[in-house]
């Protein structure tokens, strides 16, 4: 399994979320509190929009660990963004190559996923059979992950997010169960155009993955008017994590069983979350 976060506020250098917490995500990927494994080292990849940009997010995705990779400190150093996508990799079953390696990218969108399809090898051809043909051609790795995401783009992601992953996770428990698979997915799943982040949290057996969300800014800082990172941010700002960053009091919520939140301009909505039969 793997480990991932979303960040969305108040522009930041990587530097800030990735190394600086306590328990920040280089630290997960040697010491994973909340996961299948303590270490995550197939890989990782930093996705960001750039500070006003209404291009594609920029990609930095390597197979090494996050750990010891001398180019993600340099670049953390020196690299600010509004929103950015962080995932480190520990690979169930599937190469570990670049490609393999999350986040993925169409146009102006991202996803990250922790978790797997049970049977994946088995039922990869039917899936990929019910990609749009017109998107096949851009699937470049060989993971479940990714082809969720195509299934995703091809059951309207771009239009409707919350309504194309749910047809997505419908037709992968549809095929798997075809295959005889009892329980075929598990996922929480980020995706981001850029301006709003959506993260999902669900499994066919209903004991899904760890997964998170920050508390209102302006909320904490009334219980820790001492801490600096409160003081420079926006009302706005949010994070979703596979496991906090830390132990401050008050400051993360378990995403509920089966559910799903939208961080966006004004108030975040957490909704129910149910696969849709295709």
């Amino acid at each position: 399994m793997c480990r991932w976060l979303a960040y969305s506020g108040t522009p930041q250098l990587l530097d800030t979320i990735l190394y600086k917490p306590a328990h920040s995500l280089i630290d997960q990927s040697l010491h994973s509190k909340l996961g299948v494994e303590t270490t995550n080292g197939d890989g990782f990849g930093v996705g960001w929009y750039p500070e006003g940009s209404e291009g594609t997010p920029a990609l930095m995705r390597d197979v090494g660990p996050a750990w010891n990779n001398r180019n993600l400190r340099e670049l953390a150093d020196h690299v600010r963004s509004p929103l950015f996508f962080a995932h480190i990799r520990a690979s169930t079953g599937t190469a570990v190559q670049q490609t393999n390696c999350h986040p993925f990218r169409h146009g102006r969108w991202m996803w990250m996923h922790n978790g797997s399809v049970a049977g994946f090898h088995a039922m990869r051809r039917d899936l990929a059979l019910l990609v749009a043909p017109a998107l096949y051609s851009e699937i470049e790795g060989t993971t479940d992950s990714e082809t969720m995401f195509y299934l995703a783009l091809t059951f309207g992601l771009e239009e409707d997010p919350p309504g194309a992953v749910a047809r997505m996770v419908g037709v992968v428990e549809r095929v798997g169960r075809e295959h005889g698979v009892e329980y075929p997915m598990q996922m929480t799943v980020a995706v981001s155009d850029g301006a709003s982040v959506w993260a999902f949290r669900y499994s066919s057996q209903g004991r899904s993955r760890s997964l998170f969300y920050s508390s209102r800014v302006d909320s904490l800082r009334k219980l820790h008017p001492e801490v600096t990172f409160l003081q420079e941010v926006s009302d706005e700002t949010r994070l979703v994590v596979s496991e906090p960053l830390g132990d401050l009091p008050g400051a993360w919520n378990e995403v509920p069983e089966s559910s799903y939140g939208v961080v966006q301009a004004g108030a975040d909505e957490l909704r129910p979350f149910t696969p849709e039969p295709v």
